[in-house]
């Protein structure tokens, strides 16, 4: 049994490609959550914006309690949407690098694949300019995971139909997953910065370089992600307050038709008979 496509969310797929992009120098990661429909396509709606550990230019890695920890977050989904959601596929990025899936992810692949055949994969291939048109290109794929012939042991990628579900809001769920994204890249930056620091008395030239690789790596964030994040949040805002003030204007255009239409049956029904003669 294997997957027979996968469906992503518009707003999912939002935040994951807002997550490939926050990052240029190494990839990043995240897991996917939803639901299997009976034709063995996974539809996805949810996200958890996984913290890196270690930073990789050619690789990421998911350990078992970011795991555990995401498959708590989709029963905690379950109950407050109602519906089954599970953990049913990760994604990663690629920067500057083409979008099909190295050795490494193909084997990473597969294992996810023993706990659950219908597990798929995203790669988002992101930083890469057309050599024709000089333009940035963005390139994705949904894939799996299956044994080379003739080798037990070797695997090869199959690729997987992706189809976008365009849809016109935010699910609450991600976008928090998307306010969370710079909290996360920052975390990530502190932790790399307190690893740097000397336990006893060390090079104080290496200490201000380190602090100053800090400070630089948290303006980049606030550069690139918080600001424009903090924009585009606030032009969503007021755009849902111009769609509010439209549909409450409609909705008084209504309730006025509503009301002169009442008036005009309520005459209609009370209206006397005129007496009309024959003539002879």
């Amino acid at each position: 049994m294997t997957a027979a496509g996968c469906v992503l969310a518009s707003d999912v797929f939002s935040v994951c490609l807002t997550h490939a992009f926050s990052t240029e120098g190494e990839e990043v990661m995240g897991l996917l959550i939803g639901q299997l429909d009976e034709k063995s396509v996974a539809h996805v709606s949810a996200l958890v914006i996984l913290q890196r550990s270690d930073k990789r230019p050619d690789r990421c890695e998911i350990s078992p309690e970011q795991l555990t920890d995401a498959a708590m977050f989709a029963d905690s989904l379950e109950h407050k949407l109602k519906r089954p959601m599970r953990v049913i596929g990760w994604y990663h990025s690629h920067p500057h690098i083409t979008v099909w899936p190295s050795h490494v992810d193909v084997r990473t692949q597969a294992d996810y694949q023993m706990m659950d055949p219908c597990f798929v994969g995203v790669i988002f291939s992101v930083f890469n300019i057309d050599k024709q048109t000089q333009e940035s290109q963005i390139t994705v794929t949904c894939f799996q995971s299956v044994t080379k012939y003739n080798s037990a042991n070797e695997y090869e990628r199959r690729e997987v139909p992706l189809y976008i579900d365009k849809k016109l809001t935010f699910e609450v769920h991600n976008l928090q997953s998307l306010v969370s994204l710079p909290k996360v890249l920052l975390t990530e930056e502190s932790i790399a910065y307190r690893a740097s620091l000397p336990s006893g008395d060390g090079n104080l030239v290496t200490q201000l370089h380190n602090a100053s690789v800090y400070s630089a790596s948290v303006c980049h964030v606030l550069d690139t992600l918080v600001t424009p994040l903090m924009k585009s949040l606030n032009n969503r805002l007021e755009k849902n307050k111009e769609t509010k003030r439209r549909l409450e204007q409609e909705k008084r255009n209504l309730q006025s038709e509503i009301e002169a239409a009442n008036m005009s049956n309520y005459s209609a029904l009370n209206r006397k008979p005129q007496n009309i003669s024959l003539l002879d």
